[in-house]
């Protein structure tokens, strides 16, 4: 191996933390563009998103979890799944602390689960979001964790991803917890999701916006279609997609719905200008609203819905 190639690092950092702890915020912060969705409500991820960062140095690829939690569905069995995968098959891990939330259970049992696995870096998230003093205190809370669990963090980082504060620190410290290796993935790739599972990502997070609290679990996205339509000449392409939106009551599928269909349209506004963005064509959006009865508990509709 040549001493460019041995300069040159590449791997995998496991981005993990109890729900709404701003992991998403942060992968996107990193990567420089959206490639996982965000929202104030928990467990807003409900797949092992990989966002790639590629610089001439390195190549660090984060794996965006679903929030570690103590589940109440299969579903939630499955997500914990999925993130216990990802803990096993990377080369770090960056603990996420929100700042603006005192250290609780929940922290604790994931430093538990994750202790003794890789490197991990220490990340106190939101710092914007509370005056230095509390962030100093996090900080030390932090610090007082790692010595009350036999974890001796990598780094402690406290970062912002809405301002950017300390970002280019946590990258440096990541990257230098990766091996020596080759690029992984082309230059200007930032995930390897598959675009019609970032489309229906897209959708759902508008469905999100502004729906009551018992809502957000029940509400998944299928993309039934999508193409470019046929008919349309080369200078003015338009894709076509049909998505159907599970809920899981007729309850639920009226609020989604709206009013003569006001909310549903909302909806489908918000997703498409998020879509047009990520594709670079026209979009004709249909979603459908449909009733999966208790999907999130129910084997069959889980393997439906991808889970």
């Amino acid at each position: 191996m040549s001493g460019a190639a041995e300069a040159h690092r590449s791997g995998f950092v496991s981005i993990v933390g109890r729900p709404n702890a701003g992991k998403s915020t942060l992968v996107n912060r990193i990567v420089g563009s959206k490639v996982a969705i965000t929202s104030s409500r928990p467990q807003t991820t409900r797949r092992v998103i990989r966002g790639i960062l590629t610089r001439d140095d390195a190549q660090l690829v984060l794996v965006d979890t679903p929030g570690f939690h103590r589940p109440r569905t299969l579903l939630g069995e499955r997500l914990n799944d999925q993130v216990r995968e990802a803990w096993a098959s990377v080369d770090a891990i960056a603990f996420c602390l929100p700042a603006d939330q005192a250290i609780g259970p929940g922290d604790r049992f994931i430093a538990g689960e994750i202790n003794g696995r890789t490197p991990i870096v220490a990340v106190v998230t939101k710092a914007d979001a509370v005056s230095k003093q509390v962030c100093a205190e996090r900080l030390a809370d932090v610090a007082a964790l790692g010595e009350e669990l036999g974890i001796t963090w990598a780094s402690v980082v406290p970062v912002s991803s809405a301002t950017g504060s300390n970002i280019d620190v946590l990258i440096d410290e990541l990257v230098s917890l990766l091996p020596a290796g080759p690029v992984l993935y082309p230059d200007g790739e930032v995930t390897d999701e598959p675009m019609e599972i970032a489309v229906a990502e897209l959708i759902r997070e508008a469905a999100l916006e502004g729906v009551q609290d018992e809502l957000p679990h029940s509400i998944a996205v299928v993309i039934e279609e999508m193409g470019l339509r046929e008919d349309r000449p080369a200078d003015r392409p338009l894709t076509d997609i049909h998505a159907n939106l599970f809920v899981e009551r007729d309850s639920q599928k009226a609020i989604v719905i709206g009013k003569g269909g006001a909310r549903l349209k909302q909806v489908g506004s918000r997703a498409r200008a998020g879509i047009e963005q990520l594709i670079g064509t026209p979009v004709y959006l249909a979603i459908h609203v449909k009733v999966a009865k208790d999907w999130q508990k129910d084997p069959k509709h889980l393997r439906r819905l991808g889970f």
